[in-house]
């Protein structure tokens, strides 16, 4: 049986087989016990599409002219103002501080089950504007399929993402089939309150908690799980560390990248090999000579995958 059947015979797909034959064989040297057996994902690029736009960013986005009349001062105020002028350009050059301003406005204020709420109904209805698909179709059958295939091994597989956790959690069972506590992403502040019938509430607070990214993915794994993974999947420099740290792990590991070289069916950026270079989640060759010189097997988009929708015939 093909558990891997939108993937190409190749290097990429005889990496993960052996590796699970690896992990699974209870003689051989590189067997793991099945409570080791944790395989981590990043979530914007491994999972999903993130180019051109974020999905979480486009979101925040819609939230930013949803809550604009009750915040007439953001007419003067950037990055606030850019956004609703719909300057395209200006949007392009904002800088961290100005996504997490972005990201603190519209998300914070919120009890956590009303954001929850917020969230689920804008990612029901919103449409990505090149395919006019929800975000949540446009998902990678490959990865969804490799997710299957290490649970049917016994692998217990988790989201680490930089993205915002408590916004992953409200999609990630229906899509990934991976339950709110296996989400490990960014996380806002919260402070106990109570709602008007006297139950007590989280309220989200317009401060960062902690950044899931870079070297904060280890050291979150390790505070959220207290082991390190046999498997993890990344595509970006910001999942270098995950990586590293999961192939510094006894036994069989595995650690891989997808690379972004389909202009046709998706996009191409890196600037790895010659791609085009992007702001967010830039996939360097310093982070692909890494790769190869520590075996990490890198996923080619074009070369690897036989489709990389659902929908696709």
């Amino acid at each position: 049986m093909d558990h891997l059947p939108s993937w190409n015979d190749g290097p990429a797909k005889s990496a993960i087989e052996k590796f699970v034959r690896a992990a699974t064989d209870a003689a051989g040297p590189g067997f793991v016990p099945e409570d080791e057996r944790i395989a981590t994902f990043d979530q914007d690029g491994t999972m999903w599409v993130e180019h051109p736009t974020l999905t979480q960013l486009a979101f925040a986005l819609a939230r930013v002219f949803a809550l604009a009349p009750e915040n007439p001062k953001w007419q003067n105020e950037e990055p606030f103002k850019s956004i609703l002028a719909r300057d395209k350009a200006a949007i392009a050059k904002f800088t961290m501080q100005d996504l997490e301003a972005i990201v603190m406005a519209t998300h914070a204020g919120m009890a956590t089950g009303d954001f929850h709420a917020v969230v689920s109904d804008w990612i029901t209805n919103a449409r990505d504007p090149r395919w006019n698909r929800p975000y949540t179709e446009l998902v990678y059958q490959p990865m969804l399929e490799l997710m299957q295939y290490l649970r049917s091994n016994g692998f217990k597989v988790y989201i680490v993402t930089g993205g915002g956790q408590a916004f992953v959690r409200t999609f990630a069972q229906r899509v990934y089939d991976i339950p709110p506590q296996r989400i490990i992403g960014s996380a806002a502040k919260t402070s106990y309150s109570y709602a008007e019938e006297g139950r007590g509430v989280l309220v989200k607070q317009p401060a960062m908690l902690f950044f899931d990214d870079t070297a904060a993915k280890a050291e979150d794994i390790y505070l959220f799980l207290g082991r390190r993974p046999h498997a993890a999947f990344g595509n970006s420099d910001g999942d270098r560390q995950m990586l590293e740290y999961t192939h510094g792990n006894s036994g069989a590991t595995l650690a891989m990248l997808v690379l972004h070289d389909d202009a046709e069916r998706e996009y191409a950026y890196g600037p790895a090999n010659g791609l085009p270079g992007v702001k967010l989640s830039p996939f360097s060759q310093t982070t692909f000579d890494e790769a190869t010189a520590k075996g990490w097997p890198v996923i080619s988009m074009k070369n690897d995958w036989k489709r990389i929708f659902a929908f696709e015939p």
